[in-house]
C-alpha cells in the first residue's frame, strides 16, 4: 500500500499492487486496474519511488514454510 494526496488535499492509501499506470500530464494521474483515476499531488518520480519501496519491503519479508516442523511418516 502506497500513500498519496488528492488535489484536494485528501490522503488516499492506494494498493500498489493495482496500478496500472502513472501519468505525468502535467498533473500526475494513477489509474488502477479496475479502471479507478486518481490525480494526486505527488509527482511520477514520487509515486514510482513509492511503489518500488513497497515492492522491496514485501519482497524482503521471510516467507513461511508451509511444512516446516512436519515430519514425514
Amino acid at each position: 500500500m502506497i500513500n498519496v494526496t488528492k488535489l484536494n488535499g485528501t490522503a488516499v492509501t492506494l494498493n500498489a499492487e493495482l496500478i496500472e499506470t502513472v501519468e505525468a500530464t502535467p498533473d500526475t494521474v494513477i489509474t488502477l486496474v479496475t479502471g479507478n483515476r486518481f490525480v494526486v499531488r505527488e509527482t511520477l518520480q514520487e509515486v514510482t519511488t513509492r511503489v518500488l519501496e513497497y515492492r522491496k519491503k514485501v519482497n524482503s519479508e521471510k516467507q513461511p514454510n508451509p511444512i516446516e516442523g512436519f515430519k514425514r511418516v
